[in-house]
């Protein structure tokens, strides 16, 4: 599947923020902050699959 450059830019940054929020949580497992973070992460995941779903809709080169 070819894809724009503003695709893989959502998709970069989304990881960035997943990464993130799962280093998070991994390091101070066992605190509230931590689980926190791990749902958070969750959260950022299905929100990335909606804004790249929706981005290959509506984008005249991805889709």
């Amino acid at each position: 599947m070819k894809t724009c450059r503003r695709f893989i830019t959502v998709r970069a940054e989304f990881e960035r923020e997943i990464g993130f929020l799962l280093a998070h949580s991994q390091r101070y497992e066992g605190k509230p902050s931590a689980k926190s973070s791990a749902k958070r992460a969750a959260s950022a995941k299905e929100q990335m699959a909606r804004a790249l779903s929706t981005h290959v809709g509506r984008c005249p080169e991805c889709g």
